[in-house]
């Protein structure tokens, strides 16, 4: 790996290459050519223009169509993938943070609960499955980004799976998805994150009870990947006969992606 993997933006989450593991299929994920972020509604000019640098031509953004509303884009790549599925009058987390009592389990369990059901709502199968087709597609140099609100449980799916075809290993994995919680710097950021919620919200919630909406826990990604082999048997079947992403798809993604 010769490049740095954080991109360290100021005001976008996140922000990552997600590339430069080593494959199973021999040799190595090319760097420079997959990126994983947060939304981009509060880029500056200076990161906009960073960004811009990177060659980016498809983006997958995966958020709700109210979310994108909200937090209007101020980055998109030529091709957008974007779904109007999924819709909600609030994000599912602050509906369940408005309870009456809620502590740092129930919030981890909501968590758990939520990597269950993700991989097989219709319209995040729907994008996953774009995503795939135009990887596959990717001409040159060309690169790619997956991106939700936070960069961390829509798109840490999502790019398990992508590293998942690129023959990465499991352990790479789960520690590519673990490096959330460096890229976001939870743990210093968790006080000053709770007392803003806290004020949203009415509430005077410990700060444990927000961190599963911060950062993220290897147990989220294996709940995940539990519940596909669960009820498609395995990931590779999931992403046969669910995202319909055959072998010949996931070959060309490997030659476009893998380096000698």
């Amino acid at each position: 790996m010769t490049r740095p993997r954080l991109l360290n933006l100021e005001t976008v989450r996140n922000f990552r290459d997600f590339g430069g593991y080593e494959s199973r299929h021999g040799g190595r994920v090319k760097m420079g050519r997959l990126y994983r972020s947060g939304h981009h509604a509060e880029a500056s000019d200076a990161e906009l223009e960073k960004i811009a640098s990177l060659g980016i031509h498809v983006q997958a953004d995966l958020r709700r169509p109210d979310e994108r509303e909200k937090f209007k884009t101020r980055f998109q790549a030529p091709v957008t993938i974007t779904h109007d599925g999924g819709r909600e009058t609030d994000a599912p987390h602050i509906r369940f943070l408005t309870q009456m009592s809620v502590d740092a389990a129930t919030a981890d369990q909501w968590m758990v609960e939520y990597y269950e059901a993700a991989p097989f709502k219709a319209h995040h199968t729907e994008m996953f499955t774009d995503w795939f087709v135009h990887l596959a597609a990717l001409d040159g140099e060309a690169a790619g980004l997956v991106n939700c609100a936070a960069g961390k449980d829509r798109t840490g799916i999502l790019c398990a799976l992508t590293h998942h075809i690129l023959g990465v290993d499991e352990a790479d994995i789960r520690a590519d998805y673990d490096l959330t919680n460096q890229a976001v710097d939870v743990a210093s950021r968790l006080p000053e994150a709770a007392a803003y919620f806290n004020d949203m919200l009415g509430k005077d919630y410990p700060a444990e009870v927000f961190r599963p909406f911060m950062g993220v826990h290897l147990r989220y990604l294996e709940r995940a990947w539990d519940a596909i082999n669960e009820r498609a048997g395995s990931v590779d079947a999931y992403l046969v006969d669910t995202l319909k992403v055959d072998e010949k798809m996931q070959a060309e993604i490997r030659g476009r992606l893998i380096e000698a």
